[in-house]
């Protein structure tokens, strides 16, 4: 699948396209009234040329259908449930049947193989395993491949760090954020570099630059890969960069990707940037028609160095709801992750403190600078903070206030790091 040529895969997609078309027309009402509202009966969809014309699905379509309104099949077929953390409103619920079990311990198994994970490998899994998809999702994938799993979750930092030496943990599965936290604690505990056995780190959850890849990667002393996925889809193992690492690889077999402008809606060619929409055709529980990701990226068809013909996804730039709107210029967090990162004076964590000051939108970034350089010399400091003030305004085109804080006291956390505080929005 991963070497198919355009002309297989349309064909694969078009085939799975048109079943799933008609499994959620007779056991979904929503969709069944949704394509009807379209002037759309199974029946004339034959291709996936016309997925264009399908109506799309949101977050609040799955909300509006709490808890079970979308599955396609009864709840004695229903295996698992996973849901999202629900932290505006209702969680976000999906379900899983056997078959839907097999194809995300497939595509997990084939994002690790890409990265050169193997039987032979030992897998530290930091990822939450819970309601959360991100734990129990690279677990089944990764005893695919045979590697052993040590499936540890997140937090306990300590503990972390005493299986990762006694177990000789080869691999590490986790948020970004929280790679970097471990790598930092190394150093603070002062382990000896030679105990840890790490040469490959699976990351993903959250938004992080190639900047910030860097910084892990020079931390932990391993080679990071991107991993991509979310849970309305199947959960990670959508996509997963290979070892030549220009994009990530679709698993396109089962999640059909399309590029629109969040706007009009409307389809962009290959190359623009705009909101991800998947349509993932062989889910059986659950399958979401053109679900809008919020995502924003790339795609590229041409083949990769690596062999694979599977279209690839640029890095996301940041979520359509996670952009800022500061004083009518859009501001996405990892634009300033990527200014930060370029800095040998500063750690992977800052925040982004937003507030309204007399009608006017200030932003304030705080960045913690590294042990070596936090300096009781103001001279000093004060040439670090000027130099990020210039570059943030180089490349944001507005002014921020940057505040130097010391080492470590900006919180870490065991999940999804909390960049944004915006007061705009508490008030």
């Amino acid at each position: 699948m991963e070497c198919a040529d355009r002309q297989q895969m349309h064909e694969i997609q078009s085939k799975r396209l048109t079943a799933m078309i008609q499994r959620i027309y007779d056991h979904v009402p929503f969709y069944r009234n949704k394509l009807k509202e379209a002037g759309i009966e199974p029946g004339d969809i034959r291709s996936v040329d016309q997925l264009k014309d399908l109506p799309f699905t949101t977050k609040g379509d799955l909300r509006d259908n709490y808890p079970f309104g979308l599955f396609t099949v009864p709840q004695s077929e229903v295996v698992r449930i996973h849901a999202s953390s629900g932290t505006t409103g209702k969680p976000t619920v999906v379900g899983y049947t056997q078959q839907d079990l097999e194809i995300w311990a497939e595509v997990v198994a084939r994002s690790l193989t890409m990265a050169g994970i193997h039987s032979g490998d030992t897998i530290q899994i930091a990822y939450g395993y819970g309601p959360f998809t991100g734990g129990l999702g690279l677990h089944y994938g990764a005893e695919k491949v045979g590697a052993t799993v040590i499936p540890i979750s997140t937090g306990n930092t300590k503990k972390q760090l005493q299986f990762m030496t006694d177990f000789g943990a080869t691999v590490l599965a986790c948020t970004p954020s929280y790679a970097a936290h471990l790598g930092e604690s190394i150093l603070k505990e002062g382990i000896d570099p030679d105990r840890i056995k790490l040469h490959t780190g699976v990351f993903g959850a959250e938004p992080w630059t190639n900047e910030m890849r860097k910084e892990i990667e020079q931390l932990l002393r391993i080679k990071a890969f991107d991993i991509y996925g979310l849970s309305e889809v199947i959960g990670p193992g959508v996509s997963m960069e290979c070892e030549c690492q220009c994009g990530n690889h679709v698993h396109e077999d089962h999640f059909i990707p399309e590029i629109i402008h969040p706007e009009t809606l409307e389809v962009l060619p290959d190359g623009e940037l705009g909101e991800l929409v998947f349509t993932p055709v062989s889910k059986v529980a659950m399958p979401l028609l053109r679900y809008r990701t919020r995502d924003l990226t790339r795609l590229h068809r041409e083949k990769c160095d690596c062999g694979r013909t599977l279209v690839r996804m640029e890095k996301c730039l940041g979520r359509t709801d996670d952009m800022l709107i500061i004083r009518g210029v859009n501001v996405f967090p990892s634009q300033i992750e990527s200014v930060l990162m370029e800095m040998s004076e500063t750690t992977p964590h800052y925040q982004l403190i937003i507030r309204r000051e007399n009608n006017l939108d200030t932003l304030e970034v705080l960045v913690e600078i590294d042990e070596k350089n936090w300096s009781d010399s103001i001279r000093e400091l004060e040439g670090i903070r000027n130099r990020i003030d210039h570059n943030i305004k180089s490349t944001l085109g507005i002014s921020a206030k940057v505040r130097l804080v010391e080492p470590h006291s900006i919180e870490r956390s065991e999940g999804k790091a909390k960049r944004v505080i915006d007061h705009r929005l508490l008030h």
